[in-house]
């Protein structure tokens, strides 16, 4: 779903490669990007571990001002700091609506070859605003933030995305057996707002649930909602069930910025071996794309990604294969030149 009105300009997009294999799969990226007919204006910008032993500070101010003023950004991977960078990004620049897209491909451990759906989950409350009491001889205690606002916004979000992009049913996901009033009102505002699509079918689930139907029938779900943890959580288990954290991209959407990211972190221990796979970071480059309503561009980028994953000559090795991330990167570079 696009917020963005531009079309054939030149773009400003903020480059932000992070921690780990972050840097890496943000590389061969650009390097793909360089493949297509676009003008694209890079800015790059320092965030997380090694932003915060060189500078002091996880997230500069000017790294914030880099994304504010772009139309774009993409985003590698952030490790211990990610709460301070990664959250505070999402925070600071309203983007309300985190979009997790979960397709089975080909050549992948994917559980099923149909699986296709949308997360559409709540980005600026919940659990995540870390609001915490320090330690107390009895524990410790964590408040949990919902709002009629936030939550209706995203609501209306995720029913706006399912009619645009041909979905025919929206699941609500939540907890309103115990969290009676937060995720009771979660509830309850889905079906207000329900009222309003009645061409859009409609059903909710608990969390937990949901965590086995996502094993046991994933082909059930279309567009999912939740909150801000729910949501966490179940989209690295929808990366587990189409094959890896390698394989999901996601966007950060407000109504005046937009950032792109991988799913996956920092991985450390394989950062800097060339392993990491660069699929995430590169279908995060192709709904980067769409948000800008380059679609013809976003549509060839895809449909390399998905020859050089059928084909299964240069896959990175947690696909099975022996190529590197700039090789795999690189193949499917090619293949999308070739289609120009």
């Amino acid at each position: 779903m696009s917020t963005s009105n531009k079309k054939n300009n030149k773009y400003q997009i903020a480059i932000v490669p992070g921690d780990g294999i972050g840097q890496e799969v943000m590389e061969a990226t650009l390097s793909v990007l360089e493949g297509l007919d676009l003008d694209f204006d890079y800015v790059f910008g320092e965030a997380g571990d090694e932003c915060l032993e060189k500078n002091g500070v996880a997230l500069p101010e000017e790294t914030l001002d880099i994304i504010r003023n772009a139309d774009a950004c993409l985003f590698g991977a952030a490790g211990e700091t990610a709460s301070s960078v990664i959250v505070k990004i999402r925070q600071e620049m309203k983007m309300f609506a985190n979009l997790r897209p979960v397709k089975s491909y080909p050549n992948t451990k994917s559980l099923s070859d149909n699986i296709d759906f949308m997360i559409v989950r709540e980005n600026t409350e919940g659990m995540y605003i870390a609001d915490e009491e320090e330690y107390t001889p009895e524990g410790a205690i964590a408040r949990r933030i919902i709002t009629r606002e936030a939550e209706e916004r995203i609501i209306r979000y995720a029913f706006e995305y399912a009619k645009e992009n041909n979905k025919s049913k929206v699941t609500a996901v939540h907890k309103a057996n115990v969290l009676k009033k937060t995720d009771g009102l979660f509830k309850e505002i889905f079906y207000e707002v329900a009222k309003e699509y009645p061409e859009i079918e409609t059903e909710d689930f608990y969390v937990d649930a949901t965590a086995m139907y996502l094993i046991t029938n994933p082909q059930n779900f279309e567009v999912i909602v939740t909150t801000n943890l729910f949501g966490d959580i179940l989209s690295d288990e929808g990366a587990g069930i189409v094959g890896g954290l390698g394989l999901l991209p996601s966007a950060n959407i407000g109504l005046d910025a937009a950032l792109f990211e991988p799913v996956h972190g920092s991985a450390p221990d394989i950062a800097g071996e060339k392993k990491a796979n660069p699929t995430a970071m590169l279908l995060s480059a192709v709904m980067m794309l769409r948000y800008l309503n380059e679609n013809e561009a976003a549509d060839k980028l895809d449909k390399a990604i998905l020859k050089i994953l059928s084909e299964g000559k240069t896959l990175t090795g947690d696909l099975g294969g022996s190529a590197n991330t700039f090789e795999m990167a690189e193949a499917i570079k090619k293949e999308m030149i070739g289609d120009i």
